[in-house]
C-alpha cells in the first residue's frame, strides 16, 4: 500500500483547476461574508472586548470565509458535506460563545486556543473533499498551507504599507481618518488576506509553486543554526525549565515553531529535485527538536509530579507527547532518506498520517477540558 501511495505521489498532482471569471465574484462574496462577521460588534452595538468577541470568534470567522470560498468554487457541491460543515461551524460558535469569559479560567483559554486548530482540521476536510484516506490530497493541503502562510504575510505587509501611505496622505490635508480606517477597512482587509491568498494559490500555481521550496531551502538551515546557538546559550546561562515556568512556556513555543518548520520544509523540499544538503539539514533539525522535546517533557512531568495536574500542564504534557512520537517517526524516516533507503516523499506520508491524531487532541482540549476541570 505504501509503495502504491509513493508512486501516486510521483505521478499524480492536485487536479489543475481552470480559472473562471466567477472565481473573482466568489472571492468578493467570501471576503464580504468574513467582513460582516468580523463587524458584528459594531453592527449590533456591543463591546467586543467585554464579550471576548474576537478572541472567541476570530478563528471561526477566518475559516468560515475560507470554507465559503472553497465551497463556492467547487465544480459540484456535495450537500451532505455542506450541511455537516455548517453544523460544525454553528455548534462551535454556540459552544465557544456560551463559555464564560476566559479571564481566570485556564481550561476556557485552552478552548479558545484549540478551537481554531480544530477548525483548521475541518477546513482540511473541506479542502480535500472529505477524502480522509487520500494521503496525496492531505499532503497537497499541507503544501497549500505553506504557500498560504507566505502569501498572506506578503499581502499583510503590502496592506500595512498601503495603510500607512493612505493615513499619511489624508493627514496632509488635515483629515484624521486613522480611527475610521482601522475599524472599517483595515480589520476587513486583515481577515480577507488569507482568502485572497487562497485565490492566488489556487489560480496561479506557477507563481506559488516556486516559493515554498526556496523558503524551505533558506529557512531550515537558518533555524538549525539558530537552534544550536540557542541551546548552547541555554546551557551557558543556566536557564532551568524545571523551575522557571515562563521559560518552559517559551521552550514549548519554540518547539512548536521548529516542528512547523520541519513539516513545511519537508513538504517544500519534496516539491523539487533531491537536495542532499536539505535532507541532512532536516534530519539534524528533527534530532535537535527531539532533544528539546525530551527536555520539555521531563520538565512538565517534574512539574506535574510536584504540583499536580492542571489544565495547562495537562495540555502541554499531551501536546509534547504527541510531538515526541511524531518527531521520532519523522526522524526515523529522514534517517532512512539520508542513507538512501527511502525517498523524502515517505516523510510526507508520515506527516499526513499523523494529522488525525492532532485533530482528535484539539477536539478533546476544546470540548472536554472545560468540563473535566470544571472551568478552572
Amino acid at each position: 500500500m505504501e509503495k502504491e501511495i509513493e508512486e501516486n505521489l510521483d505521478h499524480q498532482s492536485e487536479p489543475i483547476r481552470r480559472t473562471h471569471k466567477s472565481d473573482v465574484l466568489f472571492l468578493i462574496i467570501s471576503c464580504i461574508l468574513a467582513g460582516l462577521l468580523i463587524k458584528i460588534p459594531q453592527l449590533f452595538g456591543f463591546d467586543a472586548d467585554e464579550h471576548d468577541y474576537y478572541t472567541k470568534n476570530a478563528g471561526i470567522i477566518l475559516f468560515v470565509g475560507l470554507s465559503a470560498y472553497i465551497f463556492l468554487t467547487k465544480n459540484k457541491i456535495n450537500p451532505r458535506q455542506l450541511i455537516l460543515s455548517l453544523l460544525v461551524f454553528v455548534l462551535s460558535a454556540l459552544y465557544i460563545n456560551l463559555l464564560p469569559t476566559g479571564e481566570g479560567s485556564d481550561s476556557v483559554l485552552l478552548s479558545y486556543i484549540h478551537l481554531p486548530l480544530m477548525l483548521w482540521c475541518l477546513y482540511g476536510l473541506i479542502f480535500t473533499d472529505y477524502a480522509t484516506k487520500n494521503r496525496l490530497k492531505w499532503i497537497n493541503y499541507l503544501r497549500y498551507n505553506g504557500d498560504l502562510a507566505i502569501l498572506t504575510a506578503v499581502i499583510l505587509i503590502a496592506g500595512g504599507i498601503l495603510t500607512a501611505v493612505t493615513i499619511g496622505l489624508f493627514s496632509t490635508i488635515d483629515l484624521n481618518i486613522e480611527n475610521f480606517y482601522m475599524k472599517n477597512i483595515a480589520i476587513i482587509g486583515l481577515i480577507s488576506a488569507p482568502i485572497v491568498a487562497t485565490y492566488i494559490v489556487r489560480n496561479f500555481p506557477a507563481m506559488t509553486d516556486k516559493i515554498a521550496p526556496v523558503i524551505a531551502g533558506i529557512f531550515s538551515p537558518l533555524v538549525l543554526i539558530t537552534l544550536v546557538i540557542y541551546l548552547i546559550f541555554v546551557i551557558l546561562t543556566g536557564k532551568d525549565p524545571y523551575s522557571d515556568r515562563d521559560f518552559l512556556i517559551m521552550f514549548n513555543t519554540m518547539l512548536a515553531g521548529v516542528m512547523a518548520i520541519i513539516v513545511f520544509s519537508v513538504i517544500g523540499t519534496s516539491a523539487k529535485k533531491r537536495n542532499r544538503f536539505n535532507e541532512w539539514t532536516l534530519f539534524m533539525l528533527s534530532f535537535l527538536a527531539l532533544i528539546v522535546d525530551l527536555v520539555a517533557l521531563s520538565a512538565i512531568l517534574y512539574r506535574v509530579g510536584e504540583f499536580g495536574f492542571t489544565p495547562n500542564r495537562t495540555a502541554v504534557l499531551g501536546s509534547n507527547l504527541l510531538i515526541f512520537v511524531h518527531l521520532v517517526l519523522i526522524m526515523i524516516h529522514l534517517f532512512k532518506v539520508v542513507r538512501n533507503e527511502k525517498e523524502i516523499k515517505t516523510v510526507e506520508l508520515t506527516v499526513a498520517r499523523y494529522l488525525p491524531i492532532y485533530a482528535i487532541w484539539t477536539l478533546l482540549v476544546t470540548f472536554l477540558f472545560p468540563l473535566l476541570f470544571g472551568g478552572k
